[in-house]
């Protein structure tokens, strides 16, 4: 997989605007980027995460009281941190400080709840093409999956929901990547579009149904109109 940036992004969905807002400016120390309107009712608030973005979805309408994903903890390293500080926003997403380098951990990692543990390591090794760290470890990019397994995990249908809700995976050709990915295994979960001159996106889902976003964004890429 060809990325156009070395970076996992973090995708959470909330009803609580300005209290999440709050926490993670300020309690989780993420800088704020910029505000960008998704439609349907989404507002995107995007925070800068050690070279990843989390981005923070507000949405208008209540979101259904579906199960929660695989995505169980955010780690983010920071060199202040002497050691592991776990926090929990207002909506129950658990967020962990790390010192830089703990468990490897540079950038982020990403503690994965997972139904089958022989499941994951195939997606992530052989249909994603992950760098396999240790058994229950994988890279992407600069980040870090960390699996455990968890036989009555409720598998994820639905994205939409609250809390951590998918992962995004920036690519030179979102196009080739999602029919590539697909080929090998992976499931579709919604075919490439284009969002006006911003972004092309897809999405495919991993052996839970989480969801994993691919996108080709333009200020990385340039020019869309080739797709």
């Amino acid at each position: 997989m060809k990325l156009s940036k070395d970076y996992i992004d973090v995708g959470v969905q909330t009803n609580q605007r300005d209290a999440m807002l709050d926490f993670w400016a300020n309690k989780a120390g993420l800088p704020y980027e910029e505000l960008l309107k998704v439609g349907g009712g989404n507002h995107q608030h995007r925070h800068s995460l050690n070279g990843s973005v989390f981005k923070l979805n507000h949405l208008r309408d209540a979101l259904p009281d579906n199960p929660k994903t695989g995505y169980a903890e955010l780690l983010i390293a920071r060199p202040e941190v002497t050691e592991p500080f776990t926090l929990l926003d207002p909506d129950g997403n658990k967020v962990t400080l790390v010192p830089e380098g703990h468990n490897g951990i540079t950038h982020i990692g990403i503690r994965m709840e997972v139904r089958s543990l022989a499941a994951f390591q195939n997606f992530y090794q052989n249909i994603l093409g992950l760098e396999q760290v240790s058994e229950t470890c994988f890279k992407w990019a600069t980040t870090l999956f960390f699996l455990e397994e968890h036989p009555a995990h409720q598998r994820c249908e639905e994205m939409r929901g609250v809390g951590y809700r998918y992962v995004t995976v920036q690519v030179w050709n979102v196009d080739e990547t999602h029919a590539a990915v697909v080929a090998r295994g992976g499931i579709e979960g919604r075919a490439p579009t284009t969002l006006g001159s911003t972004a092309r996106i897809s999405f495919i889902t991993d052996p839970d149904g989480n969801w994993i976003e691919i996108s080709q964004r333009a200020s990385l890429t340039g020019d869309l109109s080739a797709n």
